[in-house]
């Protein structure tokens, strides 16, 4: 079932599930649910795909995160603004990650609630300078066992549903 501005494009399914899971609001807690309920993914599919494009963005912001709000703030007012309130917000929500490091980056980002997830997890690796060698590790296990929650939380529901 699609909803009308992307049954009119043809759209994968599977890209959609993908892109969900990339982008930083929704990540797998909403690609995993959008695949099993509206697109009619088996699990297994649905985690594949969710966990590849939750992923795919977490090298480049632990490589250039950095560099890049740097450069931003350096110039644009408004980046400045929006990188404080980034990394202020980020650095009190992930209290977890100071205190255990590595251990507590993977518990952050397996959590599957608001203002957690991976993106939300490479801004914590930044700001507390976990290496790279321990911030990929521990990021990827997160998203392992997040996905694996929200695929449960997402077929308890929907058999639920049914009944």
């Amino acid at each position: 079932m699609y909803p009308i501005f992307l049954s009119i494009t043809r759209i994968p399914e599977e890209l959609i599930v993908f892109f969900f899971a990339a982008l930083p609001i929704s990540e797998l807690r909403g690609a995993i649910p959008y695949a099993l309920w509206t697109a009619g993914m088996t699990w297994q599919k649905a985690y594949i795909i969710a966990v590849v494009g939750n992923f795919i963005p977490v090298i480049p912001i632990l490589l250039f995160l950095g560099v890049v709000s740097e450069w931003l703030t350096s110039r644009f007012k408004t980046f400045d603004r929006f990188f404080s309130w980034l990394f202020e917000r980020t650095k009190r929500k992930s209290k977890l990650i100071e205190r255990f490091e590595a251990i507590g980056l993977i518990l952050f980002v397996a959590i599957p609630l608001p203002i957690t997830g991976a993106w939300t997890g490479c801004v914590a690796a930044f700001l507390f300078k976990i290496p790279l060698k321990q911030a990929i590790p521990a990021i990827s296990a997160g998203i392992l066992i997040s996905g694996i929650i929200v695929t449960l939380a997402s077929l308890g529901a929907i058999s639920f549903w049914r009944i």
